[in-house]
């Protein structure tokens, strides 16, 4: 009987405290309401004869109550519907809507005193909705059911149960990904006082280990190793498939999918999220139910299709939308200003970062770091047994700015505080949490390719195949060919000694002519396919509908082996062989097969595990027939990327093949004392292993054969939208 009256009297107190935020909401935006009318000359709260004091409160009152009335009914179904509108246009859509909503509002007075321009009524829409989120989470800060309740709200919540074995909660497991967040930059992260949070966990529950990417360190092949257990024939971000005339490129909706689909054929397993999980900014979904920004899911179409499900969870509360757009213009204004910066200060390197640029990296860095971390919190509170979420923010920022600088210093900074926040949700979850950071790779800084040489390396293909290459590669000059390291007129002399032998020509001490390329018959032949990664080039033959060997290509194109492997911007080159199999070619007439490699010769720069990643990647269906790993110098630790980046990632060399694991002390070790994490399909083990200690088995202990039923285990139905080539 007494714990009856308890409970009623705490639902009292629950209901009295919840109508008491409710007023002094309400009155704080009346409040706003009579400012912004008395500031804002198209914004009116009286008649056109005048009203009394009186009279003019009590018309703000209405309004302010009809505002937020209509944002608590009727925002979160006008978002539902707009799901489908691209997550950046919703974002602008929201401003748009709000206003909207204002006027309704203002249209409901009585007596018609209430008036605004549309453009004021946007305007007074956002102040009124940020204020009212400013004050309720005021209000909150000291009331734990009243945050729970406001989390629930913004993520979306869909359930609550806590699971339990015996008498105490089993507890659950969020692996976060820091995308691009290499160990040494975490470290000095920490070192330095950007990461306190991180700092924090090192000090008293967490340990940190490193572990080692495959060749292609990059997310596409690290994430759909770490979710489902193979990264089996992904030889790049991006690459050429001869039977099926198809180009690949991890980052695209169609591609991710069949990456997907041919992972769980290969395990015969849905993925580490099958058992109550939660996928959330991932480009694959593990084999999760519950999903929010998942890129394998975009390509799909019907009613489980859910990727898009966490911009409602996040944009169904009208001040999230505010403040989120608030920041994402903060953030493109910060990218002018610092990139304006660095040009003005003739910062090297450095890379464009003009048009659309800015708009990309706030979208990275605010609005996809807020979608998924509302997802997550939502997830925490839902009491759900796995969630894996990616946070891309330093990834994007790094490419540009560079892995190491003030740039990339704020958004660690930005990064620990959301984990700050979602450790501080964990401890309002239904059940406990073992957090587990880590990264999918590292990036390596460096000049580009183009930018040291003054060629790109389709330049250089294209002329060690005797094609026609453009005439700023002919009028390259000598201030272009400069290595970081100052070494001006040795690269110089060393990039003109290439272009000579793929030229078949002498080129002038000034550069300003070249010789005509060979005959007529290599300019008629099918022109190459040039693929980027980050720091590795692939280069295929889309005419030969195999591996085309060595000893093919030099009848064909007898320059084109040579000229690469003794560029000195190249660390070395793979291609199949008919004698050898397969061989490592390098500089000065350097050549070793496969089946002998060794940590040692061309690869001894590249240091450990180099010659069993290259080894490893040559026995995929899909390799190039031409595979080329940038220069690396391992005192500068750069590399010179094939793209537009100075922070890149994708091949061998440096950071960019360091990523981190920061587990808790109570799980168990990831490798035995002296041992060392190699690749991602190794990871994922590990994280199952972590899945099973909490909870017992969470995904299958054994992997079964591949069957023709492998593509049920993708949570979505309908076809697969097929991607334009190119």
């Amino acid at each position: 009987m007494g714990d009856g009256r308890w409970r009623t009297a705490g639902r009292w107190r629950t209901a009295g405290s919840a109508l008491v935020r409710v007023i002094v909401v309400w009155a704080v935006s009346t409040l706003t309401v009579l400012a912004l009318a008395g500031l804002l000359p198209d914004f009116e709260l009286q008649s056109a004869d005048g009203d009394s004091i009186t009279r003019t409160a009590l018309t703000a009152v209405w309004a302010a109550g009809a505002f937020g009335l209509l944002s608590a009914l009727v925002w979160p179904v006008v978002v539902r519907a707009l799901l489908l509108v691209p997550a950046l246009v919703l974002g602008l859509l929201v401003f748009f809507l709000n206003g909207s909503l204002l006027l309704i509002a203002l249209w409901l007075i009585p007596d018609g005193r209430g008036a605004a321009d549309p453009e004021t009524a946007v305007v007074v829409a956002a102040v009124m909705s940020a204020v009212a989120s400013a004050t309720s989470t005021a209000l909150a800060v000291r009331d734990d059911d009243a945050y729970r309740r406001r989390l629930y709200r913004l993520a979306d919540r869909t359930r609550r149960r806590a699971v339990t074995a015996g008498s105490e909660p089993v507890p659950g497991t969020l692996f976060l990904q820091l995308d691009g967040v290499g160990h040494r930059v975490l470290r000095e992260a920490v070192a330095d006082g950007l990461m306190p949070t991180v700092a924090g966990w090192l000090d008293t529950t967490h340990r940190l280990t490193p572990w080692r990417t495959d060749w292609s360190s990059q997310t596409g092949a690290s994430q759909l190793g770490i979710l489902h257990g193979s990264n089996e024939d992904v030889p790049a971000f991006r690459w050429y498939e001869k039977d099926t005339g198809r180009l690949m490129v991890s980052n695209r909706p169609a591609s991710a999918v069949e990456l997907q689909r041919r992972a769980i054929a290969r395990t015969g397993d849905g993925g580490l999220l099958t058992v109550d999980g939660a996928s959330r900014g991932n480009l694959f979904s593990g084999g999760a139910d519950q999903l929010a920004l998942v890129l394998s899911m975009a390509a799909r179409r019907g009613r489980r299709n859910r990727s898009r499900a966490g911009y409602f969870a996040y944009f169904s509360d009208p001040a999230n939308a505010v403040r989120t757009a608030g920041s994402f213009v903060a953030e493109a204004v910060r990218e002018v200003a610092q990139s304006t910066r660095a040009r003005l200060g003739k910062e090297t390197p450095r890379v464009s970062r003009g048009g659309a640029y800015p708009f990309i990296r706030a979208f990275a860095t605010v609005v996809e770091r807020d979608v998924v971390v509302a997802a997550v919190i939502g997830d925490l509170l839902a009491g759900r047994t796995a969630v894996y979420a990616d946070l891309v923010a330093y990834d994007e920022v790094a490419h540009h700015s560079g892995p190491h600088g003030h740039d990339t210093d704020r958004v660690l900074a930005r990064l620990d505080r959301s984990i700050a926040l979602i450790a501080k949700v964990a401890e309002h979850a239904p059940r406990p949490y073992r957090i587990v950071l880590l990264s999918d790779h590292g990036q390596s800084p460096g000049a580009t390719f183009e930018g040291v040489y003054g060629l790109s390396l389709r330049d250089l293909v294209r002329a060690g195949c005797g094609l026609p290459v453009p005439r700023r590669v002919r009028r390259t000059r000598r201030g272009q060919l400069q290595t970081e390291s100052g070494g001006g007129s040795e690269a110089r002399d060393a990039a003109r000694d290439a272009l000579r032998s793929a030229l078949h020509r002498p080129v002038d001490e000034d550069g300003e002519r070249v010789g005509e390329l060979v005959g007529e018959h290599e300019r008629d032949a099918a022109e190459p396919i040039v693929l980027a990664s980050g720091n590795l080039g692939l280069i295929s033959f889309p005419g030969v509908p195999h591996r085309m060997t060595r000893e093919e290509i030099d009848r064909r194109h007898p320059a084109l082996l040579r000229t690469l492997a003794d560029h000195p911007g190249v660390g070395f080159l793979l291609v199949a062989s008919a004698e050898h199999g397969s061989v490592v070619l390098g500089r000065d007439g350097a050549e070793v097969p496969v089946a002998e490699l060794a940590d040692d010769g061309p690869l001894a720069v590249f240091g450990p595990g180099a010659a069993d990643a290259v080894r490893r990647t040559d026995g995929f269906p899909h390799v190039a027939d031409i595979m080329v790993n940038s220069m690396y110098d391992p005192a500068r630790g750069t590399v010179h990327a094939f793209e537009e980046q100075i922070g890149s990632h994708g091949g061998l060399g440096g950071e960019q093949g360091r990523p981190f694991l920061l587990s808790p002390v109570d799980l168990s070790a990831p490798v035995p004392d002296g041992g060392e994490l190699v690749g991602a399909e190794q990871l994922h083990q590990v994280l199952r292993r972590w899945l099973r200690e909490c909870a017992g088995p969470q995904v299958p202990l054994e992997i079964s054969p591949p069957d023709s039923g492998a593509e049920a285990f993708l949570p979505v139905d309908g076809p697969v939208v097929r991607e334009k080539k190119g």
